[in-house]
């Protein structure tokens, strides 16, 4: 908490200008009378619109292919229009879904899920990422169309299939250059984008969500989006910020941990330029090893061991024991084919979203470096104990009668 309140003290405000909000609230309420108007068919635009178009869906395409691949054009597009402040953020929370991927394969997880929950877990995991990626990286590619064409094209987001609630936020963008309105706008558009095509989801809330592996997670405090702000070769050098997200099924937790993990990027100096130094210089992959190569290996050197000895003490590795394995995505999960999202805007009424542009605050503690380790040796210990067969375990992740306590996140700033 005091190193958290240290690096608060030199953190700058995010204009979050309510004089915007204002407007795009006016925007918003107009949206709400256009509810079932026909959305303009590509028939009526110009050759070079619809060549346009047909770009930005195959370059979405192309690059939608898994985590990684979508990770780096985060940080690509980002690198090319540094005012897209969500790109940033896009690119870190998204490294955290790859680990999170890989570390269904990795040294502790496959003693405690059997492969079918694993495998449930991952195409949850890949769902996620994929429809956020297939929903705003068109906008982004739009936008950069934009400048260099030196006119607006945001009349082509409805063919992109871009929520209503998104055309005025742009625009308005395109005139004032406010990052930090557009930034928590695409946070929320973004959150409500998945909410009924994922998290809503029969198959996903039956498979994964409503599953008690989501409430161990929860309680191990195991779905930790990690910032690395400091990184190296040895234990010394780490240090980590990040935040723990309780309830992800709750969409409001969600956007307000996304526009905390944003204050913390664009508002706290020293988190926001080690995490844009640790990306730019180590190239994602997966595996936990890019941030902790003193921690985890990306190649297994021996065959698993059985039964599993805890080599880690106060997250650190104990004298002499071997790195846990934390495998590339690559080599964890094949690609896989990106299903088309569901039809549908997500938007209805703008007294649902305005509260959200209300306050930008930053979380009173950050500072994840030793909190993580004691999170590493939580998830070991458990490995460590379970000797079971796969569908042992299997059963006891699934066993509706242990009680589960529900822990959310404080919202105060």
């Amino acid at each position: 908490m005091s190193a958290s309140q240290a690096m608060s003290a030199s953190a700058s405000a995010l204009p979050l200008e309510q004089s915007l909000v204002a407007a795009l609230a006016s925007s918003w309420r107009k949206l709400e009378q256009q509810a079932g108007l026909p959305i303009p068919t590509e028939a009526s635009l110009k050759a070079a619109d619809r060549a346009l178009l047909d770009y930005i869906r195959g370059e979405t395409a192309r690059l939608n292919r898994n985590n990684v691949t979508r990770t780096m054009a985060y940080l690509a597009m980002y690198e090319r229009r540094p005012e897209l402040h969500w790109a940033m953020l896009a690119h870190m929370v998204s490294r955290n879904g790859g680990w999170n991927m890989t570390d269904l394969q990795g040294e502790w997880l496959p003693r405690l899920l059997s492969e079918r929950k694993r495998d449930d877990i991952f195409l949850f995991l890949e769902r996620a990422n994929a429809l956020i990626f297939g929903d705003a990286y068109p906008q982004l590619l739009l936008y950069e169309h934009s400048v260099r064409f030196r006119r607006p094209l945001f009349h082509l987001l409805p063919m992109l299939r871009v929520s209503g609630f998104m055309q005025p936020v742009w625009e308005q963008f395109w005139t004032t250059r406010n990052s930090t309105v557009l930034t928590v706008a695409l946070i929320v558009n973004e959150q409500h984008y998945i909410e009924r095509r994922l998290v809503q989801h029969p198959y996903y809330r039956k498979r994964v969500i409503d599953t008690l592996f989501f409430g161990v997670q929860s309680l191990l405090q195991l779905n930790a989006i990690l910032l690395p702000y400091a990184h190296g070769q040895k234990p010394q050098e780490l240090r980590l910020a990040g935040l723990i997200i309780e309830r992800f099924s709750s969409i409001h937790e969600r956007i307000e941990i996304g526009k905390r993990l944003y204050a913390l990027l664009f508002a706290v100096p020293r988190i926001g330029d080690g995490a844009a130094a640790f990306a730019r210089s180590v190239r994602h992959t997966g595996s936990r090893a890019d941030f902790a190569p003193h921690l985890f290996e990306r190649l297994r050197e021996h065959p698993a061991q059985v039964p599993y000895k805890e080599r880690l003490l106060g997250g650190q590795l104990k004298p002499g024991a071997e790195r846990p394995y934390s495998p590339a995505l690559a080599d964890a999960w094949p690609d896989q084919a990106v299903e088309p999202a569901e039809p549908g805007d997500w938007f209805t009424m703008a007294v649902d979203v305005v509260p959200y542009f209300e306050r930008l605050p930053l979380p009173n503690t950050f500072e994840m470096t030793n909190e993580y380790g004691f999170l590493l040796d939580k998830l070991e210990l458990a490995a460590a104990a379970s000797f079971r067969p796969e569908e042992e375990v299997e059963e006891a992740f699934s066993e509706p009668e242990l009680p589960i306590q529900d822990h959310a996140i404080d919202m105060r700033p």
